[in-house]
């Protein structure tokens, strides 16, 4: 009897160490999840997203998630991540369009990505073409650009319907918004202009003439001006919020420079512009209306995204596969990460530390 107790008993702890060890093993090979910021960069020709940790300045995970992502955009709460995706063949700046194969209007949408889970949760119809969009602050709503209908498309986040489209200036490229959330700032490529449009009343309130081929528009903190990039007119237009009128053009100073996605420092003390083939991230000061540094970065940096402590800023640049972390106090890039397939834009999340009640 005590014999058989004895192998019972023994039996029962080779069997709680080996779940243990089980365990253990299964502990071991379940990849940890980042907690702190990530970017999220489209590629526009890998047909994915990647997410970096920025802890360890590696690509964590892809997300598969459609043709052409382009324009990403994080939701107000840093849970989901929007992407802008295209059935239409790539274009661009002297290219026959009559020779390239039809768009595909099935592969048109914005992407929805759940942040938490890591993956693509379904897609929202976006008009035609979206090439870019901002989200509102109470993250209800998304204005997009339709660069080959010349509409900006309005969804209802929550309903994944369409609210109405709008009539804007032709190619509409970069939708921007104001920082008080109450119009979006739509740049029309092929007209030279921007449309304002009321968010709330859903129409085109003024139009402001600019150059040739504006792109995107950065507004200071307080509102009071606007900056716009005129990629073929190598210069950058600072306009009056208020008045809505252009008050100054900038030309720039580097002969290859093609001024293309801006964004501004937090504090407003800098405006930040990626300059495509010139591949350098330029550093403006808005209240002096001049360059004060230019950062060689990568080739063709576009999208871009700003820290909000205001001290690093990430460049995706599309022709070296790669993104720039750029320290614009010390002015240099303190790395470069591979992320795909022509990285056009990269959006900042911070990802909160679940609490250790599991809620």
């Amino acid at each position: 009897m005590q014999s058989r107790l004895q192998s019972f008993v023994a039996a029962s702890i080779i069997s709680t160490l080996a779940g243990v060890a089980l365990l253990g093993v299964a502990s071991c090979n379940r990849t940890p999840q980042p907690t702190g910021p990530r970017l999220y960069v489209s590629n526009e020709m890998g047909g994915d997203v990647a997410v970096v940790d920025l802890a360890t300045r590696k690509v964590v995970s892809r997300i598969p998630v459609g043709k052409r992502p382009r324009g990403i955009q994080a939701s107000p709460d840093g849970a989901i991540v929007y992407v802008a995706l295209s059935g239409s063949p790539i274009g661009g700046p002297g290219v026959d369009e009559s020779k390239l194969p039809p768009a595909d209007k099935r592969f048109d949408g914005i992407g929805v990505i759940d942040v938490r889970q890591g993956k693509l949760l379904r897609t929202l119809p976006g008009g035609s073409d979206p090439e870019q969009f901002a989200v509102t602050k109470d993250g209800k709503r998304l204005l997009i650009s339709n660069e080959d209908a010349g509409t900006v498309t309005v969804i209802d986040t929550a309903a994944g319907t369409v609210l109405t489209t709008i009539k804007v200036g032709e190619e509409p490229e970069g939708v921007n918004l104001t920082p008080d959330d109450r119009f979006a700032y739509v740049t029309s490529e092929q007209d030279g202009n921007v449309s304002i449009v009321d968010i709330a009343a859903l129409k085109v309130v003024g139009t402001i003439d600019l150059g040739p081929r504006p792109r995107s528009t950065a507004f200071l903190p307080d509102g009071s001006r606007a900056y716009t990039t005129a990629e073929n007119d190598h210069a950058i237009y600072a306009i009056d919020a208020r008045e809505r009128k252009l008050i100054a053009r900038v030309p720039l100073s580097g002969a290859t420079w093609k001024p293309m996605g801006a964004a501004a420092a937090p504090d407003g003390s800098r405006l930040y512009v990626t300059t495509g083939r010139g591949g350098v991230l330029l550093v403006f000061d808005p209240a002096a209306n001049r360059e004060v540094a230019a950062i060689r970065v990568g080739d063709r940096p576009w999208g871009l995204a700003v820290d909000p402590d205001g001290a690093t800023v990430y460049t995706a640049n599309g022709t070296s596969n790669d993104v720039s972390i750029v320290n614009v106090a010390e002015g240099k890039v303190t790395a470069r990460i591979q992320t795909g397939d022509r990285p056009w834009g990269v959006a900042l999340v911070t990802v909160q530390r679940p609490s250790s009640t599991g809620s």
